[in-house]
């Protein structure tokens, strides 16, 4: 099958014939009919992550249509149309078990005995966060998949696998804030837009997005944003308590990644019982300079993992926020393209001109 395989960091993917292996225990063989490409991808592109060598295959936003099954897998049976999560859980070890699916630290990998599940002239091949959707077919543990109705447009749903998962789920899941709150959410790619539409729908009534790039500032505000601050042209901090009546806001929402605006983010919080959230993918040498006494009032910064789903349970619920009419999925695609057009929706992500693009598949 065909697949965009990473070999080093900044480094084009390149488009290559690589073998899957069969199905076994829990396994799944999924027809990959759509993927997002995610910033967490342009990341390790960009050499964020030391230590990830090729041969790697990238992609985990994604949905697609069982092919084959493992003799042990009974959620899902050839057919179904499916939307993949990274947030592979296993049921059984106490992270699980203790309510932290999405922190699992059992995911049903294969043990290093076993063939591998993807391979290239006979050498293994990785499976970024055990999904690779940047192939024609998947293959993940059913306990990674989600069956959903085939009337559901999978170039749609693939979203809501990671982007919507983890903007969304941050706000609604993570944060809880009361309606009535005011929030700001600092970056406006996919992610943050997410956040904002779960400002909007958690009945926020002021949803700041702060970015420096004009075009998803705009966006944001038809995402359900009620101000837009513009980083580049001052303090974005004073900017926010400006509009807060001079207290701050009683969340934030940190969806970049950067030390910086996470450092912004918890700074712009009301200094009694404010509480900034960091949704953002950082680098692992990051390190944020805070002051130690603005938690002696519970002024709280927290951390949002792929918006603390329980995705079997959450993602029926954004599902139905969908066809409702109250949560936009479409609009955020502002681009598609086939796998050949991978390398150029990475540079795309970085010149800050799309939302998220799709990838498809025949």
């Amino acid at each position: 099958m065909k697949a965009a395989v990473f070999h080093e960091p900044l480094k084009p993917l390149t488009i290559e014939t690589i073998d899957i292996d069969d199905p076994i225990g829990k396994e799944t063989i999924v027809r990959t009919v759509a993927s997002g490409v995610c910033g967490s991808d342009a990341h390790i592109i960009d050499g964020f992550i030391p230590g990830i060598r090729g041969p790697l295959v990238l992609g985990h936003e994604a949905a697609g249509i069982v092919e084959e099954i493992g003799p042990d897998v009974s959620y899902v049976k050839p057919g179904d149309h499916v939307i993949i999560c990274p947030s592979i859980w296993c049921g059984e070890c106490e992270t699980c078990l203790r309510g932290y699916p999405y922190l699992c630290e059992n995911r049903q990998m294969r043990t290093p005995d076993q063939p591998a599940r993807l391979s290239m002239q006979g050498k293994p091949v990785a499976q970024f966060t055990n999904v690779a959707s940047f192939a024609e077919r998947m293959m993940i543990t059913e306990r990674g998949l989600l069956k959903i109705e085939d009337e559901l447009p999978l170039e749609t749903a693939a979203l809501i696998g990671c982007g919507i998962l983890t903007g969304l789920g941050a706000v609604l899941r993570t944060a809880k804030p009361e309606a009535g709150s005011t929030i700001a959410v600092f970056g406006a790619g996919g992610v943050g837009l997410a956040a904002v539409q779960g400002a909007y729908i958690a009945g926020a009534r002021t949803v700041i997005s702060v970015d420096i790039n004009e075009y998803k500032m705009a966006t944001a505000k038809e995402f359900g944003a009620t101000h837009a601050v513009d980083a580049s042209q001052g303090d974005p901090v004073e900017a926010i308590r400006e509009i807060t009546g001079g207290v701050g806001v009683d969340y934030a929402f940190e969806a970049i990644g950067n030390t910086r605006t996470a450092e912004q983010a918890f700074a712009c919080v009301r200094p009694i019982g404010g509480t900034a959230v960091l949704i953002g993918f950082f680098p692992q040498a990051s390190r944020l300079d805070l002051p130690a006494s603005d938690f002696i009032s519970e002024k709280r910064l927290i951390g949002s993992r792929m918006g603390s789903n329980r995705f079997r349970l959450d993602m029926p619920a954004y599902l139905d926020l969908y066809k409702q009419g109250r949560l936009k999925l479409d609009e955020l695609v502002t681009k598609k393209g086939k796998l050949e057009d991978v390398n150029t929706a990475f540079e795309d992500i970085k010149k800050g001109t799309v939302t998220r693009t799709v990838l498809t598949f025949d």
